[in-house]
């Protein structure tokens, strides 16, 4: 064949598409489990940080051992197990399949429950974790991340400081989610409101909505005894 001949160089083109495309896909595969694995064991770290566990060695056993079941939580607030895959995107998992978890954990001998919430931030998607005491009333501990929330503003949600200011806080006021963040500076009620971020308003608002609706969704079973 010619090799300076436009047919020639069409199969040429055409053969190595074929064959970069395949290599992709193989590729793609061979890394999926590996991806899923890495996304599954980060959203656990997540939940062992709203609880206080951070740079633990192996953070898979370290779950195993403080989660003690993930649980799904009914409309009367009642608790059943969830038995199906472990669930690392819980906004879609609520919005497509009506499931609200709830992590039970233990610390120290002492049973603490784990809430997934999830909003959006100035920029895009925001989400955390709420972990209260046993009481299902008070804040233990939290933890929130974002995808692209501007750095030293909307960002500082991330930050240990800010996710320290939750920790004694309430959620619950009456039957209503009272647990909130004001604008910084104006905290009137220091049982229930957590200081804003300093030139982050829009994203203090998101976490404050976030908060109210996702929270709202375990009202039952945060009044429940």
């Amino acid at each position: 064949m010619n090799t300076n001949s436009n047919s020639y160089t069409i199969i040429y083109a055409s053969v190595m598409v074929v064959i970069v495309a395949f290599l992709l896909a193989f590729v793609n595969s061979s890394l999926r489990d590996l991806q899923g694995k890495n996304v599954e064991l980060d959203t656990k770290k997540q939940i062992l940080s709203s609880l206080g566990i951070t740079d633990v060695a192996d953070a898979e056993a370290e779950f195993a051992k403080v989660v003690k079941a993930d649980m799904i939580v009914a409309a009367d607030g009642s608790l059943t197990e969830y038995d199906g895959k472990f669930v690392t995107a819980y906004e879609k998992e609520f919005k497509e399949n009506g499931r609200a978890h709830v992590f039970v954990c233990e610390i120290d001998g002492k049973t603490k429950y784990v809430v997934p919430v999830f909003g959006a931030g100035l920029w895009g998607a925001i989400w955390g974790y709420v972990s209260l005491d046993d009481d299902k009333n008070t804040v233990y501990g939290t933890y929130f991340s974002h995808a692209s929330e501007t750095p030293g503003l909307g960002a500082e949600i991330a930050t240990p400081h800010f996710q320290s200011l939750f920790a004694g806080k309430h959620v619950m006021d009456g039957g209503n989610v009272a647990l909130t963040v004001v604008k910084n500076g104006k905290v009137a009620n220091p049982e229930f409101e957590v200081d804003g971020i300093s030139g982050g308003t829009i994203t203090s608002n998101g976490v404050a909505a976030m908060l109210k609706n996702c929270m709202s969704q375990y009202t039952n079973f945060l009044m429940s005894k």
